[in-house]
């Protein structure tokens, strides 16, 4: 089975908008069940972006209910797979414009150190992601879309609680 590396959207989207936290408590109560049994995780810049807003429910519910394991040092990759990444988004046919590559390639975004982390161990690390790829487009660089050139598989969420076989 899978381990799902989750990005900022799996969480931001779903308090903001699918399932808000004073509402949704047994999608939450089942996210906290998931990363607990380490069937789920994320990295540390996805943390980031997650405490870089405002000091919110998400945030809080964030620090009260997953241990300090869940989100991964993302700081191994950068001279292992990260190059690879960014290899693949620089020569990716079409080409990108160079302001989707320069956001794609910011130290503070999430997304290609996301891609670098699950590259690490494509055969057991799957990317949920609410990100649809469009394979023909260049004004920004989709995770799915890095993660289909460079043999990474990635899901949205429903698609991962039903890998799982879970429901809530």
């Amino acid at each position: 089975m899978p381990v799902f590396v989750v990005d900022s959207n799996f969480f931001i989207n779903a308090h903001r908008d699918t399932y808000p936290l004073d509402v949704a408590h047994s999608f939450w109560n089942k996210v906290k069940t998931l990363a607990a049994d380490g069937k789920i995780i994320s990295i540390d810049k996805v943390k980031e972006e997650i405490y870089s807003y405002n000091e919110d429910a998400l945030q809080t519910w964030c620090s009260d209910n997953l241990d300090g394991s869940f989100f991964r040092d993302s700081g191994s990759v950068l001279s292992s797979t990260y190059p690879n990444v960014l290899q693949w988004a620089t020569s990716r046919t079409p080409q990108y414009l160079q302001r989707a590559l320069n956001e794609f390639m910011a130290a503070d975004k999430a997304d290609a150190f996301l891609i670098a982390y699950a590259l690490t161990d494509s055969a057991n690390l799957t990317i949920t992601t609410l990100e649809v790829s469009a394979p023909q487009g260049i004004n920004r660089v989709k995770i799915p879309d890095a993660c289909s050139g460079l043999g990474i598989n990635s899901c949205n969420t429903i698609s991962m609680f039903r890998q799982l076989g879970e429901t809530f």
